[in-house]
């Protein structure tokens, strides 16, 4: 029995240990307020585009930060994805008041599609940028963050860029939640390694994605995403599987969304993502929940009941966790304290994803926008 604690105690810390090489990358990500604004107005055009569906609330605190946006030649278009409340009259009044604005109205989804891609593939059609930004219906921006991303995108020779922005947190187990999230998140995607070329690492971040048209265009647009529930990352996986420059940037309050509002929201708000993120795998998922605990809780229980060599590889589990969470609350702008979180974390998160998987399962499907899509379809379409 303790051969067998020393060999599992033995091989978590390796892998935090080889995690730290992780947490390292993501020290050197490029941080956005080190670029200075790009100047002048002779600049590549930006067509910044977003769905929406029932967005009422938080659509119109949005508009207004767009609106200030100082890029000279830029258009927005934002799409109506077939609402039941007033988003389609706040982005026509919206439209009245800003000319580089136009509203576009999706009444029916066609088949074979999800709600999200197609409304996205509708904005591209319409737009005629050089340069693509996709974000969210909720996304708030400061005035500087596209002059600062063009400069950014020119100095390191990218095709396509994304964004970790600010995600507003409020209360003890909104923090514990989402800071966990962005480690696991980090610890997944190892977003320091999307820039290398021969890394197969990709990465998209709803909230801001900026990639070149041409780039957008030859890795199959959305009509490749048509089926997909994860299309922001999808659509890093496509520019990037295309054989385009990719990289991750921090914004911090250059770009700032609020999520869900509490945990429970938070929970309910990714049924549809975590399955969907495991490949709608059962065995994926059944590793993952094995692997949270071992990686995050395990560690933890050693460190207070073992003994020898054992409670010496729960330490270095122990003190690896603990850093790498508190780096990522130090970026998310949280108290590092939230790293002693990391058990509770770990268990919510297993707990997300088993929900996620059993509702899946259960319905045969999805429900997402107000239409069900088959469970079939949705791995027929996975990418």
């Amino acid at each position: 029995m303790h051969a067998f604690a020393f060999v599992i105690f033995g091989s978590i810390a390796f892998i935090w240990i080889l995690g730290l090489r992780i947490a390292y990358g993501a020290l050197k990500l490029p941080w956005l307020k080190d670029f200075p604004p790009i100047t002048g107005t002779a600049v590549p055009r930006i067509s910044l585009l977003f769905a929406a569906r029932d967005e009422e609330e938080k659509l119109p605190r949005a508009l207004a930060t767009v609106a200030q946006l100082d890029y000279p030649e830029l258009e927005i278009i934002g799409v109506d994805d077939r609402s039941e409340d007033a988003t389609g009259r706040i982005l026509d009044e919206f439209a009245v008041s800003h000319p580089r604005f136009r509203a576009i109205h999706v009444k029916e989804l066609p088949a074979g599609w999800l709600g999200k891609p197609h409304a996205l593939q509708e904005a591209y059609e319409a737009s005629i940028g050089d340069w693509l930004l996709f974000t969210d219906a909720d996304v708030r921006f400061k005035i500087d963050v596209l002059r600062r991303a063009m400069t950014m995108v020119t100095e390191r020779n990218l095709d396509h860029l994304s964004l970790f922005g600010d995600v507003e947190m409020v209360g003890f187990w909104e923090k514990v939640v989402v800071t966990f999230f962005g480690m696991a998140f980090h610890m997944a995607t190892a977003p320091g390694d999307v820039i290398n070329p021969k890394s197969s690492a990709y990465m998209g971040v709803g909230a801001f994605q900026l990639l070149k048209r041409s780039a957008y265009e030859a890795a199959g647009t959305h009509r490749r995403l048509a089926m997909e529930v994860i299309d922001d990352m999808k659509l890093g996986k496509i520019v990037k599987q295309a054989g385009f420059r990719s990289a991750v940037g921090v914004a911090q309050d250059s770009v700032v969304v609020r999520w869900h509002a509490g945990a429970r929201n938070l929970i309910n708000g990714v049924t549809k993502n975590f399955f969907a993120g495991s490949g709608f795998s059962v065995t994926r998922v059944a590793i993952s929940i094995l692997g949270l605990f071992l990686m995050n809780v395990l560690p933890f229980a050693g460190l207070v009941f073992g003994h020898g060599w054992v409670r010496i590889f729960a330490g270095i589990c122990v003190v690896a966790v603990l850093c790498f969470h508190a780096g990522v609350d130090i970026v998310m702008r949280v108290s590092p304290l939230y790293c002693f979180t990391v058990p509770i974390g770990a268990v919510i998160f297993a707990y997300m994803l088993l929900r996620s998987t059993v509702y899946t399962l259960k319905q045969g499907g999805i429900i997402w926008r107000g239409t069900f899509y088959p469970l079939e379809a949705l791995k027929r379409g996975a990418v």
